[in-house]
């Protein structure tokens, strides 16, 4: 998969209701989840206890923390674009959020942006990305959302 190159707000808002890209797709790892549990200092056995897990839960395996494939975001958005002639990129927003299956230890995801609108604000673009974090093999999503970002191009 070749990256989009994106060097201005004119060539960003070219794509304006239209789908911008897939990434690749990530494996989610037990040590990731683990990580992320001591970053966030959320241990749940659903999340952290394999041998629970598969006694216990509805799964049969550990899953990763929602907020863990949301971080994932930036990192395969990343794989779809790389945005030129900016000084700063901001995360403004996250609308309609919705987890929709859980991911289970061993899966892989990525991510599909379209990119729902645009706005020039003096300089700084204002772009709402649907983004759906698929699963493989599954039809049903990780998550869907709207992610706004705020990328302050050159002058």
């Amino acid at each position: 998969m070749s990256k989009i190159v994106i060097n201005s707000f004119e060539e960003f808002s070219a794509f304006s209701g239209r789908e911008i890209g897939t990434s690749d797709y990530v494996k989610i790892t037990q040590e990731q989840i683990n990580q992320f549990a001591d970053a966030t200092l959320d241990h749940q056995w659903i999340h952290t206890d394999a041998a629970r897990a598969a006694t216990d839960s509805p799964f049969k395996k550990t899953i990763a923390h929602g907020y863990l494939t949301l971080s994932l975001v930036p990192y395969l958005w990343g794989q779809i674009v790389e945005v030129n002639n900016i000084t700063m990129l901001v995360n403004y927003g996250i609308e309609t959020l919705k987890f929709n299956q859980p991911v289970v230890v061993g899966s892989e995801v990525r991510l599909n942006v379209k990119l729902n609108a645009i706005a020039n604000l003096r300089g700084i673009a204002k772009a709402e990305l649907y983004s759906v974090m698929e699963i493989k093999d599954n039809p049903k999503p990780a998550f869907t959302a709207t992610i706004t970002l705020l990328y302050h191009f050159k002058q």
